[in-house]
């Protein structure tokens, strides 16, 4: 799909929908008023006559108004009354376009705010609510796919608009990039090839370092390597890097992502119903994978590193059984109490890694740890757990800010004593009582005082059904916009 900004008073054709926007209480904006007094009514009169009252999101579609050269006239409904703000029209763009995606027309004409900063956020909704994976679809009937291929945005200086664009074209690009590594199947994106998908990104000017198994047991990654020991996929840590700061050797942030890319439970095998959804269960490494791709696309001043575990759970005469003691990187050893508590023996390693080599301000971890989470928090808010006050608030502003919003969780020591092991200095999973909080603490031990946050994310990695606009059912990519944000408002010199 094609994304232009064009002049004000362009028209839409007859083979286009034309998107303006109404208020609450179904006050239309100037562009729907001129849309309505050249269709002599026709706007005013179908509100009268449904229940469309302006709610945002609502979408109110007219077919061929006469007066008008367009097919259909799509009215979006905005919360207020007043002046409308970028982010509503986001996602207003988004909701027109999927409220025409499939009618047949090829082209969709926005007017849903002139000024540069509103026609680029009307482009950014509209490109993340087209996004699709359908490389494996072969016999879909031509009805049911897109017909709009084109998206043209009005704008006061539609060079401006496209200026102001570009670092939203990037971000968009990454969210696009994270979504297409979660959606698809682990027979295709196993260790390596998530490895080399990631290795490409050096196009964009990273740089990114592979390790194997033999590198990994030389550091005593025993904690991670456990974990993959039952595929015939070999485990890699990916290291990327993004030295954007004007000083190269400046003090780097960084990020590290869960990659399971596919989570049978191990021996401690899971439920056959539903596991086929465990193929999105490196969603953290997609969603760091795309943060790295989102600051290299934008040239962000920071230095920035991505650490990705990724291996493969599985079953076999060689993989990890209950009962296991491994010996992480830290030189701390865990008692493996259940193959399918996972995740947190990968970022165990890969945390340590990234502190002891890197040193840097502070660790975000991403990952879908725990179904806990999901019990507590339901499927619209991530759950945060940090050593540290200010990088919490920080998080939690730029979540409420891009709509990928956490909620923060505590680390009480006390609940430490759900993980003491008989054996080891640890073990790896403390029983249903307050699981995601136990799984947390688990991996602050390998942190090292470092500020530290880690986001559970297993309640938002996946939609269906989604109500966002801006996220088709399936993968979310929920982390990119967040952790972009976090880094563009706070962290760039």
């Amino acid at each position: 799909m094609r994304i232009e900004f064009v002049p004000v008073d362009t028209q839409a054709g007859a083979n286009a929908a034309l998107a303006v926007l109404a208020h609450e209480g179904a006050a239309l904006s100037p562009e729907a008023r001129a849309a309505n007094e050249a269709t002599g009514g026709a706007l005013a009169r179908a509100i009268a006559g449904g229940r469309f009252t302006g709610a945002k999101g609502q979408t109110l579609d007219l077919v061929a108004p006469h007066g008008l050269e367009a097919a259909r006239v799509v009215l979006v409904g905005v919360d207020g009354s007043g002046a409308v703000e970028p982010e509503a029209v986001e996602t207003a763009a988004a909701a027109a376009y999927q409220a025409v995606k499939t009618t047949g027309v090829s082209e969709l004409v926005l007017k849903l705010g002139a000024d540069a900063e509103s026609a680029a956020r009307a482009a950014f909704g509209a490109r993340l609510a087209a996004y699709r994976f359908d490389k494996y679809r072969t016999t879909e009937k031509a009805e049911k796919k897109p017909s709009v291929t084109l998206v043209k945005i009005a704008a006061a200086d539609p060079v401006k608009a496209q200026k102001a664009y570009e670092p939203l074209a990037a971000l968009a690009d990454a969210i696009v990039f994270s979504r297409d590594l979660v959606s698809e199947p682990a027979n295709i994106l196993h260790p390596e090839e998530f490895a080399a998908r990631a290795k490409s990104l050096e196009s964009l000017g990273l740089e990114v370092e592979i390790l194997g198994e033999a590198e990994m047991a030389e550091l005593g990654m025993g904690s991670l390597l456990g974990v993959g020991q039952g595929s015939v996929r070999e485990s890699q840590l990916v290291i990327m890097k993004w030295l954007g700061a004007p000083d190269p050797s400046a003090q780097p942030v960084a990020f590290v992502g869960k990659g399971v890319c596919f989570d049978t439970g191990g021996i401690s095998i899971k439920p056959a119903d539903g596991m086929e959804d465990m193929k999105w269960d490196m969603g953290g490494a997609a969603a760091v994978t795309g943060v790295m791709h989102a600051l290299a696309g934008r040239k962000a001043k920071v230095n920035a590193i991505g650490i990705l575990g990724l291996v493969e759970n599985m079953p076999d005469g060689n993989a990890q059984r209950p009962g296991d003691v491994v010996t992480s990187m830290s030189g701390q050893t865990i008692e493996v109490i259940n193959t399918d508590a996972e995740g947190r023996l990968v970022l165990a390693d890969a945390l340590w890694y990234c502190q002891d080599r890197f040193k840097p301000k502070f660790m975000i971890d991403l990952a879908t740890l725990t179904g806990a989470i999901i019990i507590s928090l339901g499927h619209d808010y991530a759950g945060l757990f940090s050593n540290n006050d200010g990088l919490s608030e920080k998080l939690l502003a730029a979540g409420k800010a891009e709509r990928e919003t956490l909620w923060r969780l505590p680390l009480p020591a006390a609940y430490e004593k759900q993980i003491e092991s008989p054996i080891a200095d640890m073990k790896n999973i403390g029983g249903r009582p307050a699981g995601s909080i136990t799984a947390a603490l688990f991996l602050q031990k390998f942190v090292n005082g470092v500020p530290w946050a880690h986001l559970d994310i297993a309640s938002v990695a996946w939609k269906k059904p989604s109500a966002d606009p801006t996220v088709p059912d399936g993968a979310v990519g929920f982390g990119v916009r967040l952790l972009n944000r976090l880094v563009a408002d706070a962290y760039e010199g």
